[in-house]
Parts: C-alpha cells; sequence; structure tokens
C-alpha cells in the first residue's frame, strides 16, 4: 500500500514513499525529525523512547517490524509477540506522530542480498551466543535510518551493545542522524521491561529480579577487588537464585567493551550479563 493510512488512531506508513513524502514534509517546514525503531510489543520502555524523542524533536516516527534477519531458525521468530493495533493506541497516547509498519516483503524483496558486517564493539559477549544477531540488526538499522532521515534516533541502554554497534554503523557510514542513549526503564523491582518479559511465569518473574541486584552486588565487588572475581561470583549466584544457564556475566570498559588489562577497573565500566530463566533469555547491564 503506497498511501499512509489514517483510520487507525495513528497514521500508518507501510511503505518508503509516503514515509518519506511526510518527513520531507515535516522538514519543509522547518521542523525537526525524531526516530524510534521498535519490534513491537510495545511497553514503557518503548514509549519512553518516544517521550525523550520528543524533547529532542518536532515530530516523531516510530517503526514496528519484527526483523527475521536477526532470529536464529531455532529462536522466537513465530511466537515474538505481535499487537499492531495496540502499539498503535500506545504510540499515539506517547505523542507519536507516524507509525512505520513495513512488511518483510518490503524490507527485504525479492533479490536482497546485501550484507553489513561490525567489527568492535560486536564482537564477543551477545555475539558468542547468538552469532547471527549484530549483522540482522545492522542491515534493518541502516536500512530504517536510510527510510527516516530523521534528525535524531533513540536508542534504549538495555541492549547496551547494540546501542555501541549502532553508533557504530552510523559514524563509519556517514549516516546523518544523532544517535541518543534512553536510559533503560525498570519495574518497581528493578527489573529492565520487555517484550520477553511476557513470556515469564510469575515465579520466573520473582526469580527475574534478582538478576539486577546481582548485578550491582558484583558492580560494587570489582570497584575494590578483581574483576575476574567479581565476574564469577556473580554468574554463581544467578545460578543459585534459578538462572540455567548464564550464558555471561562480563565487566568491561564502558566506551567500547573491551575488556580491563590489569583485572581492576581503571575506567567507566559496564557491568552485562545474559541468562534464562526457562525459556526465556534475560539480558541486563548497569554502569559500574
Amino acid at each position: 500500500m503506497s498511501e499512509v493510512e489514517t483510520s487507525a488512531p495513528l497514521p500508518i506508513a507501510r511503505s518508503v514513499a509516503p514515509l518519506r513524502q511526510q518527513v520531507r514534509a515535516w522538514r519543509d517546514a522547518g521542523l525537526r525529525v525524531g526516530f524510534v525503531a521498535t519490534m513491537g510489543a510495545l511497553h514503557e520502555g518503548h514509549l519512553g523512547l518516544v517521550r525523550d524523542a520528543l524533547i529532542r524533536a518536532d515530530r516523531v516516527v516510530a517503526s514496528v517490524f519484527v526483523n527475521p534477519t536477526q532470529f536464529a531458525p531455532h529462536e522466537d521468530l513465530d511466537s515474538y509477540p505481535r499487537q499492531e493495533a495496540r502499539d498503535a493506541e500506545l504510540l499515539a497516547d506517547a505523542g507519536c506522530h507516524l507509525l512505520f509498519a513495513p512488511t518483510a516483503a518490503v524490507m527485504y524483496p525479492e533479490g536482497f542480498a546485501t550484507r553489513v558486517e561490525v567489527g568492535e564493539p560486536a564482537a564477543g559477549l551477545e555475539a558468542d551466543f547468538r552469532p547471527h544477531f549484530f549483522g540482522g540488526v545492522a542491515v534493518v538499522v541502516v536500512k530504517l535510518l536510510n527510510q527516516v532521515r530523521a534528525d535524531v534516533a533513540l536508542f534504549g541502554e538495555k541492549d547496551y551493545q547494540q546501542l555501541l554497534v549502532v553508533r557504530r554503523l552510523a559514524r563509519d557510514l556517514d549516516i546523518p542522524t544523532e544517535i541518543i542513549c534512553s536510559p533503560t526503564v525498570r519495574d518497581a523491582h528493578g527489573l529492565a521491561l520487555s517484550s520477553r518479559n511476557a513470556y515469564l511465569s510469575a515465579e520466573e518473574l520473582e526469580v527475574a529480579r534478582r538478576l539486577n541486584i546481582v548485578l550491582r552486588q558484583a558492580g560494587e565487588a570489582a570497584r575494590v577487588g578483581s574483576v575476574a572475581a567479581a565476574e564469577l561470583e556473580a554468574v554463581h549466584a544467578l545460578e543459585a537464585a534459578g538462572f540455567n544457564p548464564v550464558d555471561y556475566v562480563a565487566i568491561r570498559r564502558a566506551e567500547d567493551l573491551a575488556t580491563f588489562d590489569e583485572d581492576c577497573i581503571d575506567a567507566p565500566a559496564r557491568i552485562l550479563a545474559a541468562a534464562w530463566l526457562g525459556r526465556t533469555r534475560l539480558i541486563d547491564n548497569l554502569a559500574v
């Protein structure tokens, strides 16, 4: 469909031409444009990105696209929650001005063959366990940034490694959109909000809230002692709490996720973790 749909709570563009036409009209009127990329199943974290974008821009575009290229065959692409009508309502209430909701055929037409490979900071951590992931993220983010052509784009701090990857590819590929980090939104118990939290049972949800606590304790331990010992102790604490398996707990330089040479923190740091509860993989990170 080439025109913007206007019958929903929020105008929806399903192809690139009407999206660019609307953004061009805003720019011709002297308005700044912000952008928030999502895979839908929106929660307060996504809506916080929209509100942050409204502080920095006059108009905000949000995308909802469950990107198949960042899922491995054994992952949850088919079961990933999809609720476009509800997402449109939430975005409208948050002040968003346009929803870009393309199909896979729009994003990856027949014959699509381009890849984007990012080096550091895409190496290690998530890439060790999801080697396909950042290649898929890089392609879809480059496409979305080029399609929207916003002045600013907001990405959440919860996906910290992804944030650094997006910043690097925007810089290296001379994409003029400014990439801005928005703080992680948490529930009253400190659990980082995620669309996949919907998979958790009531019992698993109680365990999941230990993740943030363990990371805080490990960060404090690393500030005064050994980084490696703090990482190992955190893994054991998560396993004792009921996480199984724990993919990683890592304390890295915040700037580029490089390791610390002397096993002690000598620069701003970040502690990052990924661990499983049943069929749900949780990730989180905190400043140290």
